[in-house]
């Protein structure tokens, strides 16, 4: 069963709101330097509180982060201990002498239907 909003702790209510109360637009006015002590505090100018949202990142962007990953990975630290962990080698490389590969997926069993009706 759910809880009800009126229940829930503070901390899972709090979500981005656009209007701001008098203490809110200070504070943010003081953090940008449009305000400071001895100021009115009534007739405030606006303040725009926008949600940032982060957007999905392109190929380009993508792949000049896995290019810097994997260099900082194939350079081990200047004082890396000899026993040491190293990060996994990248996707078409081929793994350690040795080294654990992973378990092919589960193939669904041969007399199952897809849509499951009879």
């Amino acid at each position: 069963m759910s809880i009800d909003r009126s229940l829930k702790t503070k901390g899972s209510l709090t979500r981005h709101r656009n209007v701001l109360n008098r203490g809110e637009r200070i504070e943010r006015l003081k953090s940008e330097d449009r305000w400071e002590e001895g100021d009115k505090l009534f007739g405030l100018p606006k303040v725009a509180n926008r949600k940032v949202s982060v957007g999905k990142k392109t190929k380009e962007e993508k792949a000049a982060a896995d290019a810097a990953v994997t260099d900082t990975a194939a350079a081990p630290a200047a004082g890396a201990k000899p026993g040491a962990k190293t990060a996994a080698p990248a996707a078409g490389a081929k793994p350690a002498a040795g080294a654990k590969t992973a378990a092919p997926a589960a193939k669904p069993a041969a007399g199952a239907k897809a849509g499951g009706k009879k």
